[in-house]
């Protein structure tokens, strides 16, 4: 092919390239909004067939919506009172611990009497070196240690600072979802508008009866864990079942995840017992197994019908790229997927 004008070529060529790598460190630069508004819209999408529920017996959409977020909100909220006050006594504890432990090394010759023994037991070993040498290295290093204390502060900071984002973004995208499809079912053709509307209508459904299953299948497993859980004595049963309901809801690995962290709780010196650890084994080995093939089946399969192979495929995929918040988002984008490629691609197929 002979280029008749070789400069305006590579001209119009550079700035395509320019173009696309300003895209690209656009939707960098914006990565953490476009994670934000993400969030949101699946939230929002998964509390919408809440809010047509109370649509449907009469209610309008802004009580609708006001009474589906205040639901949501305190929810959290009785989690949080439930969870805080444990996890306060629980550091309040280790403080008290650690005070008491300082205090008996600042005695009077307590240190002394330390090193004394420690060279009693260990004649050829250089006790107090060592000692001066730990005392240097934490010395030496303690500004990083500041550091990594003051980023983990801030980490904190934006992910509570994030949160209340996404509830905000969550309850007016909410409030407009109707008028969002309507505004997106716009952009097509008049002739292909209702055909669209009713195939968007579906993706949005199944994302919304996905997160409905998802958060049965979490509630189911928290309210089952929280009776076993008192009933074996474990420790911090209220705390232990609030992590089962929150590792239900991830996908594929949440269940055996924090079935695992319950047992290991199970198994801290002085509040639990190998007993409780081998009790809780047993019984989680066999909600697995209902899970599985019982329950997981009968809720999930009345949200999104995805073939199993395309959910683990499609749960893998989305942890790689997202991490936890691809996992979740991974099966109904999977679902809409699906519903695509059945309703229009292998229609058009069959047509040609």
């Amino acid at each position: 092919m002979k280029i008749h004008n070789p400069f305006r070529t590579a001209l119009v060529a550079t700035l395509g390239v320019g173009v696309g790598l300003l895209i690209i460190l656009a939707v960098q630069g914006l990565s953490t909004i476009l994670l934000y508004v993400g969030t949101a819209l699946f939230l929002s999408l998964g509390l919408d067939p809440v809010v047509s529920f109370f649509e449907r017996r009469g209610l309008p959409r802004w009580l609708a919506v006001t009474l589906t977020v205040m639901g949501i909100l305190g929810l959290f909220v009785g989690v949080v009172l439930i969870v805080l006050p444990i996890i306060v006594e629980q550091i309040s504890q280790l403080v008290k611990q650690v005070t008491s432990l300082i205090n008996q090394l600042n005695q009077q010759g307590a240190y002394e009497d330390f090193l004394a023994w420690a060279k009693e037991r260990l004649p050829n070993f250089d006790v107090e070196l060592v000692f001066k040498e730990a005392q240097s290295f934490v010395l030496s290093n303690i500004q990083d240690y500041a550091s990594e204390v003051w980023q983990f502060s801030l980490n904190i900071l934006g992910g509570v600072t994030g949160a209340f984002i996404v509830l905000i973004l969550t309850i007016y995208l909410t409030a407009s979802t109707p008028h969002l499809k309507a505004a997106v079912n716009q952009l097509v053709p008049a002739s292909k508008r209702e055909r669209f509307a009713d195939l968007s209508d579906q993706i949005t459904d199944s994302v919304g009866y996905y997160v409905i299953g998802q958060v049965s299948l979490g509630m189911i497993n928290g309210i089952l864990s929280f009776i076993y859980l008192n009933i074996i004595e474990a420790p911090f049963a209220t705390v232990l079942a609030v992590v089962a309901f929150f590792s239900s809801l991830i996908p594929l690995v949440g269940t055996l995840t924090g079935s695992i962290l319950i047992v290991l709780a199970c198994l801290i010196p002085e509040v639990g017992s190998v007993q409780a650890a081998i009790a809780a084994a047993i019984y989680y080995f066999i909600y697995m197994q209902v899970e599985a093939y019982f329950l997981s089946p009968r809720i999930m399969n009345r949200a999104v019908s995805v073939p199993g192979a395309v959910v683990v495929i499609a749960a893998l995929a989305g942890a790689a790229l997202l991490g936890l918040l691809g996992a979740l988002i991974a099966i109904p984008v999977a679902a809409s997927i699906l519903i695509i490629y059945r309703q229009v691609i292998i229609p058009q197929q069959n047509e040609r």
